[in-house]
């Protein structure tokens, strides 16, 4: 389409046709029969597309932030002790959170652009009795990949629970939430799973359930409280209309499609398609001399954070969006006007990454950056083409 610009931040992202059209479709009662029939199927596929077909799933009105939210309100009491696995702005969220519900919060921090290891993780562990950990998949500030599965399998071995910030990583980056251990990991729907932004998304494994309904005082969020959406969330998967507050109907139609759409193109498939397109777009960067927040053996693959020329800032994003592409500003607070960030998850397509590392390039052209032109372009393509 002539004028289009290409979403390419680390969420809201580009959408398929058909959840748009979802999300423009007359709105139905949501105690209709067919809402039910459409709420309940996408609780199901919620589900298979987090990997844990014993979970409880719970979609709710709002952003990933409340998913964050409500994870913390209904499995912390005041005065437990709670471990922050800090990789960035998102981590330190989850901490404020924490401590906004009585939470005595401890963090194990990495440089910027690292990721703490697993010994520093246990030794953190073995300092004291925690009721929970936490840890984000991908921090969207700095685009660090997390190894959740070595976390939550500490998080075990020490008897605490672990919550999972999946808001840059669900549908995109590898997790197997019940296999791994990962007590709650949540999102939001503007990101990999496919639907703009409106839907705070979790699930929860048996033992964060037994957790919330074995505490001691009252959840101090209203809005949060599992006890006043798990008998909704029960009753639309049995296909019976109920009411706490009214759910975001048109959003929950497009959720259903977009599920369809994750589950049609298998995990597996899909898994491998973001760490190949998430390849292409370091091996790009890489190649126009540009460096990147994220070490390499910790870098995502749902996004890119490369940092600045030399002398260059944010008038480089205004260049990329004349030629075609829009991309985010920095968000962690140390380098924030040092680096960008690049999104490539969800619908993005190899074509999508070409096209905007060649408005990257015509960006960087127009600011008076030197490179050989479509060297990012040609070592993506060369990354995308391998067996």
């Amino acid at each position: 389409m002539k004028g289009r610009t290409l979403l390419m931040i680390p969420g809201p992202i580009e959408f398929e046709p058909d959840v748009l059209q979802a999300m423009g479709q007359a709105t139905i009662s949501h105690v209709a029969a067919d809402f039910c029939e459409v709420f309940g199927r996408a609780l199901e596929r919620m589900r298979e597309v987090f990997l844990c077909p014993g979970g409880q799933p719970f979609v709710v009105a709002g952003s990933g932030t409340l998913a964050m939210d409500m994870a913390v309100a209904n499995l912390v009491e005041p005065g437990d002790r709670a471990l922050v696995v800090n990789t960035g702005y998102f981590s330190d969220r989850f901490a404020a959170i924490l401590e906004r519900y009585g939470a005595q919060v401890s963090h194990v921090r990495a440089p910027v652009g690292g990721a703490p290891g697993a010994d520093e993780v246990e030794a953190a562990l073995q300092q004291g009795d925690y009721a929970l950990v936490t840890v984000t998949h991908v921090d969207t500030s700095t685009g660090v990949l997390a190894d959740v599965q070595g976390i939550a399998a500490l998080a075990r071995r020490y008897g605490a629970l672990c919550v999972a910030d999946g808001v840059c990583a669900t549908a995109g980056e590898e997790c197997r939430q019940q296999e791994w251990g990962v007590d709650v990991y949540l999102t939001a729907s503007q990101k990999a799973i496919g639907v703009p932004p409106g839907l705070a998304l979790l699930v929860a494994g048996p033992l964060a359930i037994d957790a919330w309904r074995a505490r001691q005082s009252p959840v101090a969020n209203y809005y949060a409280d599992f006890a006043n959406w798990l008998p909704i969330m029960e009753a639309y998967e049995a296909r019976r209309a109920s009411y706490f507050a009214t759910p975001a109907v048109n959003l929950v139609s497009a959720l259903d499609v977009s599920l369809g759409h994750i589950l049609a193109e298998g995990l597996e498939a899909r898994f491998r398609r973001h760490r190949r397109i998430g390849d292409a777009c370091k091996a790009g960067i890489a190649a126009l001399g540009l460096g990147q927040v994220a070490a390499p053996a910790v870098a995502a693959h749902t996004m890119t954070a490369p940092y600045y020329p030399e002398g260059v800032g944010p008038e480089l994003l205004k260049a990329v969006l004349g030629a075609g592409a829009i991309l985010a500003g920095g968000l962690q607070p140390e380098i924030k006007t040092r680096y960008f960030r690049i999104g490539h998850m969800g619908a993005v397509s190899a074509g999508d990454l070409l096209a905007t590392l060649g408005a990257i390039e015509q960006g960087l052209a127009a600011v008076g950056y030197r490179f050989e032109p479509g060297a990012g372009v040609a070592a993506a393509q060369r990354e995308l083409l391998k067996p």
